[in-house]
């Protein structure tokens, strides 16, 4: 269910295109669910699509399209490692590995505490940097090497006294 602060949100988007376009805001309302809910439900874009006056799977179409909408409850750190050609010819697919391991969970999986959730994603944009890879859709992390993987799994943990 959408709340009124959601729809209030939702209002100062759409003003931002004419209101025969209102479903530019699609996107954005997509984001402002995921932020309050941690993910985009079916329900929600049922509620979006009514709300913007668009066809349900158009909305469904836009979150399953872009990478940084989450369809089902994610941990609290969502790692995406890119597994694009560049950085799988230096050693992307290898640091998914190598974080499956360190983590106990297979890709697309959240660990039992909640608290990772590992994705392979398609191109970052920093193929020079590779591996990279993006932490809760938001913090780009490079050359990610095995002591790196280490050093950001650990200090993820301390930062929720998990160590």
């Amino acid at each position: 269910m959408i709340s009124d602060a959601t729809l209030t949100r939702f209002a100062r988007e759409v003003a931002k295109y004419p209101a025969e376009q209102k479903q530019s805001a699609v996107m954005a309302c997509l984001a402002i669910v995921q932020q309050e809910q941690g993910f985009i439900s079916e329900t929600a874009e049922i509620d979006i699509a009514a709300y913007l006056g668009m066809p349900q799977i158009a909305v469904h179409e836009v979150t399953t399209f872009y990478n940084m909408y989450n369809q089902h409850p994610v941990g609290k750190y969502k790692l995406n490692v890119c597994t694009n050609l560049p950085c799988l010819l230096r050693d992307g697919g290898k640091a998914l590995e190598y974080l499956e391991k360190k983590l106990g969970i297979s890709t697309g999986d959240t660990t039992p505490d909640g608290l990772f959730t590992l994705q392979q994603c398609e191109c970052l944009g920093a193929c020079a940097d590779a591996p990279v890879m993006l932490v809760n859709d938001r913090s780009m992390c490079s050359f990610m090497s095995d002591d790196k993987l280490d050093q950001l799994v650990d200090s993820l943990r301390a930062a929720e006294g998990r160590a």
